[in-house]
């Protein structure tokens, strides 16, 4: 059986947004047109992908693997496609990806200083995703947290980021100014392995209604702060290390230059050369003062 590229791309659509009508406008087609060929599909494949409701849209089991599936060809085949129109232009280009939270535009603004011929795009992952868009061909080089699965990458260290822990403001913790791992054992942690979510902005809300902690690197918490949440230090908790990936043997001569220029960059902003993430002291006062001005309010 020959897959309809078209239909799994709109297979696609209605699994991440679990809505017909989301999905139909994100493809700009008709949502009866889009019901239709997601009908057709099913009947091709010859199971049933999606269970309907009236409010939303769930995958089946057998839906759920082709989901998997489906987001990795469809990937794939759109990257071969860039590539081949860029080889086609004579188009020098290089994709960076980077792990919610961190910062790569100076490392960027460095970078096309010396070379003006390379365009530079930034793709922003989601939670959940790491190395994976250096092994689909969507990115050529990653600014990533561990933990990753490195084979098949080059892998360079840049730096160290402290854990706070994220917490609804009525938490009776969230009157403390620090905390241990031993403070939170007991309490739900939201696990992204167990219960994915399509954003942080999605996670967060599950804390502010009560689901969960999470247990988040600083630069995160330093660029999500919300008045319903509290972040604090967790004191004990093992630093996360960021790194520089790109893939090994496939590196485009951009990727590489990039790579070390950003290097000494990102180095440098992380107060990695002075044996201490520098940066996280400003998030940490930058928290400080946020808890201040909650309770003088």
């Amino acid at each position: 059986m020959d897959l309809d590229l078209r239909k799994l791309r709109y297979f696609v659509a209605v699994a991440e947004h679990r809505h017909f009508g989301r999905a139909a406008q994100a493809l700009f087609v008709a949502q009866p047109v889009l019901s239709r060929q997601i009908r057709a599909f099913e009947d091709e494949v010859g199971y049933r992908l999606l269970d309907r409701t009236t409010r939303s849209v769930e995958l089946t089991p057998a839906g759920r693997q082709l989901y998997d599936e489906a987001r990795r060809i469809t990937t794939v085949v759109d990257a071969a496609l860039r590539r081949v129109r860029e080889a086609d232009r004579g188009e020098q280009r290089l994709v960076v990806a980077f792990s919610p939270g961190l910062r790569v535009s100076e490392a960027i603004r460095e970078f096309t200083a010396r070379h003006p011929e390379v365009a530079i795009d930034v793709l922003p992952l989601r939670w959940w995703e790491q190395d994976a868009p250096l092994r689909d061909g969507r990115a050529h080089v990653g600014f990533l947290r561990r933990p990753f699965d490195d084979a098949g990458l080059r892998t360079v260290p840049v730096g160290r980021e402290h854990k706070v822990v994220c917490l609804p403001v009525t938490h009776p913790l969230a009157g403390r100014a620090a905390l241990t791992v031993a403070d939170l054992d007991g309490e739900p942690i939201l696990d992204v392995r167990k219960r994915r979510t399509s954003s942080l902005d999605e996670k967060f809300e599950l804390v502010a209604s009560g689901q969960g902690l999470a247990l988040v690197p600083l630069s995160v918490a330093g660029s999500y702060a919300r008045p319903d949440l509290v972040y604090l230090r967790v004191t004990d908790a093992l630093p996360v290390e960021t790194c520089l990936a790109l893939p090994e043997g496939g590196s485009s001569g951009p990727a590489s230059a990039f790579l070390g220029i950003a290097t000494a960059t990102l180095r440098r902003l992380s107060g990695e050369d002075e044996g201490e993430a520098g940066a996280d002291r400003g998030w940490f006062d930058e928290i400080d003062d946020r808890r201040r001005a909650r309770r003088q309010s």
